[in-house]
């Protein structure tokens, strides 16, 4: 085999496809290569662009994906994050955990932090870890932008200064924020780092912006600053970085949380409606202008959203703010609000995206495709029927289903896709239920 095959006319590297196998094979979202098997989701896509060139503008935004389990949730947010990354934004990811949350008192609020800075992406860093070529693509852009106005050489004595001047001009923009004093000091710190040659000051700097630093008296001692990034104030940083990148020559900052359904799971009430009040902080700042250059958004269930219990329409405050009008009934969708939900696919997306992935299937394996368009029609539809509703068939569970029919197809010459698909041992995997309405029901929560 080749290095590269041919899918749809379009040459895609042999690690992009296999990404693409092995991570559906496991039910996991690849983070590369999904745009060669998209299908579907035209409104919500749209939106989301939409955001991206509001905030390139100076603008924010704030949306909820929200979908069922295996609806394609995850998979949507990759894709925004690719399409980001190809439009020069600055993108960060992290999936919430009980370790990962968005306010807490035991390091879970500045974890999450932590998780998007180690996941920082740029268009020439798509695997994360970007804060240090940001950092360096930024002074190297300044100093050749001082070459070119003033004609000045590294060599010369002047030039040092004069970039240091052009430096201070970015980052006095940003002492008028909350912590922006602090933020404009430790970049100071790694400039000075930089020019002097020393690594350990450029270290103690980069520590710092990823919120590695746990006491204040240790970020004193080795940057002279007097605050650390906390469970408290990190979303103020983020902000700060949003605006510090958009003025370093990027268009902006997208902030991507999957998995919030584990605000929805945390059973101490005050800790989750602390959660809660941060997510309204962040809504409300994003909604108002408050923040520039920033997009943040947030994978979740119905039951995270809707659960008048436990959900976000528990909290009165976020309800009255995400309820959906109304007006919107009888099939008619409204794509500019914070709720983007995502609908089930249709029976032609489904078949086109089967058609893809048999394609990629085929092309990484070198063999011949051998499947008509009654084969995919039949699995289909013995996929609805042994199910008993169409509306259970997530993109998910099709896709898993699928290549490991193929998989089986390529390893078995002696069975055919149709002889498998018909017969008794082909049960679906059916999707995945909340799992805390499937397993505690009405009972979850109640008061004696």
């Amino acid at each position: 085999p080749t290095n590269e095959v041919i899918v749809m006319a379009v040459k895609i590297p042999k690690r992009v496809s296999s990404a693409l196998i092995n991570s559906l094979s496991a039910g996991v979202v690849p983070r590369v290569g999904l745009e060669y098997i998209a299908v579907g989701r035209k409104d919500e896509i749209a939106a989301l662009l939409q955001d991206l060139e509001n905030v390139a503008e100076g603008g924010a935004a704030f949306r909820f994906v929200i979908g069922r389990y295996g609806s394609g949730k995850s998979f949507m947010l990759q894709l925004l994050r690719n399409y980001a990354m190809d439009r020069d934004f600055v993108v960060a990811d992290a999936d919430l955990s009980p370790e990962r949350r968005l306010a807490g008192t035991a390091g879970q609020g500045v974890g999450t932090y932590r998780e998007l800075m180690r996941n920082l992406a740029t268009r020439t860093r798509p695997d994360g870890g970007a804060l240090p070529v940001i950092l360096e693509k930024w002074i190297s852009s300044i100093q050749a932008l001082i070459v070119k106005e003033t004609g000045l050489l590294p060599a010369d004595g002047a030039f040092a200064g004069a970039v240091e001047a052009k430096i201070l001009e970015v980052i006095n923009q940003m002492e008028g924020m909350v912590h922006g004093f602090d933020f404009a000091n430790v970049l100071s710190a790694y400039w000075r780092g930089y020019q002097t040659g020393d690594d350990n000051l450029k270290d103690a700097a980069l520590r710092w912006l990823r919120g590695e630093f746990t006491t204040k008296t240790e970020a004193r001692e080795a940057l002279g600053v007097r605050v650390i990034i906390d469970d408290d104030g990190w979303y103020d940083y983020v902000k700060l970085f949003g605006r510090f990148v958009a003025g370093i020559g990027y268009r902006g900052l997208i902030v991507l949380i999957d998995e919030a359904v584990n605000l929805y799971k945390i059973v101490h009430s005050v800790s989750r409606e602390g959660n809660y009040e941060k997510l309204l902080a962040m809504f409300n700042d994003t909604m108002q202008g408050k923040a520039e250059h920033v997009a943040i958004v947030m994978g979740g269930t119905s039951q995270f959203l809707e659960d008048p219990r436990r959900g976000l329409y528990s909290y009165e405050a976020l309800r009255s703010r995400l309820a959906e009008s109304r007006f919107v009934k009888d099939g008619l969708r409204d794509t500019s609000g914070p709720i983007l939900r995502l609908q089930t696919l249709t029976h032609e997306e489904i078949y086109v995206l089967l058609t893809r992935l048999a394609d990629v299937h085929t092309a990484h394996y070198g063999y011949a495709g051998q499947l008509g368009h009654l084969d995919y029609q039949d699995f289909m539809e013995e996929a609805v029927r042994r199910l008993g509703a169409e509306e259970l068939l997530t993109p998910r569970e099709v896709v898993r289903d699928f290549i490991s029919l193929l998989n089986l197809v390529r390893q078995n010459t002696s069975v055919s896709f149709a002889q498998l698909v018909h017969g008794s041992e082909f049960q679906p995997t059916r999707p995945a239920q909340d799992p805390d309405s499937a397993n505690n029901g009405q009972f979850a929560e109640f008061t004696l």
